[in-house]
């Protein structure tokens, strides 16, 4: 017998001699729901504040009317954007930028060539400063147009926004590509230093829709 049948064979013994081994069960209680109520003033302020602090810049309204001047002031004046197809005219209503709606579907280079997408969310999680973009939904479109443009304009109505992953995936269609936004895109993986704008858009502003308290900024 050599070496290696030798260990293997007084492993296998010293396997065969002992217990069974026991599976042991590590109770596990995961929160399905988050601290405070969706759509609720404290849920709103709360991804605010982790908005923010991923450094994207947000803007609170209170009423429909009022999302096209917060639109159109992250915009600028000159801005080429492009818009999902179902995007709401009203909310472009104040931009005197050019607008291509995303049907026919634009080429990469065509969204190179534009300044900025506008889009609305499927959800958005305050607890982690996330919205949810869901891939062919009618104010969010295909993936393509939020990831090549160098800005990004997302409106969140207040009833979207809940508190915990958890909240979010029960809302959520697993059968769509969904994309998760956490603050503009950034990266640290190349000798530590910050590198913005490498995997999707560096500019990243946000219209909450419907708060309970407008604020101005």
């Amino acid at each position: 017998m050599d070496a290696r049948s030798e260990v293997l064979a007084r492993l296998r013994t010293a396997r065969d001699a002992g217990a069974p081994a026991t599976a042991v069960v590590v109770p596990r209680e995961y929160r399905s729901a988050g601290r405070h109520e969706p759509g609720g003033e404290a849920v709103v302020a709360r991804l605010e504040e982790t908005l923010t602090d991923y450094g994207a810049s947000v803007r609170r309204v209170a009423a429909e009317d009022d999302v096209a001047g917060a639109v159109a002031a992250f915009l600028g004046p000159a801005a080429a954007v492009v818009v999902p197809p179902g995007l709401s005219d009203a909310w472009l209503a104040d931009h005197p930028g050019r607008v291509r709606r995303d049907e026919p579907p634009a080429t990469v280079d065509e969204l190179d060539h534009l300044d900025a997408v506008v889009t609305g969310v499927a959800v958005a999680i305050a607890e982690t400063g996330t919205f949810v973009l869901a891939s062919g939904a009618p104010d969010q479109g295909r993936r393509a147009i939020t990831l090549v443009p160098d800005h990004h304009v997302c409106v969140i109505r207040a009833a979207d926004v809940v508190s915990s992953v958890p909240e979010a995936i029960a809302r959520l269609d697993p059968s769509r590509p969904l994309t998760f936004v956490s603050g503009p895109s950034a990266t640290s993986d190349i000798e530590l230093d910050r590198v913005e704008g490498v995997h999707g858009p560096r500019r990243l502003d946000v219209v909450l829709l419907g708060a309970l308290r407008a604020r101005e900024h």
